[in-house]
């Protein structure tokens, strides 16, 4: 009996490994490679994709690569340019003026770039497009596929479970 438990117990750990971290539906998150902000972030289940807040954005060509250049868009953000490479382009609907037959579907192109994410004690590789976000309350929305990348679970209820960011 004590090895069918035993044997139980050790069937059982990849499960409790694989269960999710909890966070809320708001979190602080650093960004590491941009020149160690720490920004407000929204935890985003409805969306697909992470987007950073920014301006001035460029496309250029170093190399024979495809590179973007920026500055944050945050009520905090110093003055200074950024330049990453482009991981791809993404296509973004923006359904908002969208007629019934669903015409009038604004499609808009955004550069998105690999970019280092702490959240908590875990820091992850998360691919972001960059937009203007000033207009919204977080410049920084994670979405479903950053969430993944973090083992993440949201709590809506909560805020800033995770407290800042220690990576």
């Amino acid at each position: 009996m004590k090895n069918v438990l035993a044997l139980l117990s050790i069937l059982a750990l990849p499960a409790l490994a694989a269960e999710p971290t909890l966070y809320g539906r708001y979190e602080y998150i650093k960004l590491p490679e941009i020149g160690g902000q720490t920004l407000k972030a929204k935890m985003d289940t409805g969306a697909l994709t992470a987007s950073l807040s920014a301006k001035d954005i460029q496309t250029f060509t170093r190399d024979g690569d495809d590179w973007v250049r920026f500055r944050l868009a945050t009520k905090d953000a110093d003055n200074k340019v950024y330049e990453h490479k482009i991981s791809r382009m993404s296509k973004i609907k923006n359904r908002a003026e969208e007629d019934d037959d669903g015409e009038g579907t604004e499609v808009s192109q955004r550069p998105v770039v690999d970019l280092e994410l702490c959240l908590g004690d875990v820091k992850r590789t998360v691919e972001v497009n960059l937009v203007d976000r000033s207009s919204f309350n977080y410049p920084l929305l994670i979405g479903a596929k950053g969430l993944r990348e973090f083992k993440a679970a949201v709590n809506p209820a909560r805020r800033f479970v995770a407290d800042k960011p220690d990576c």
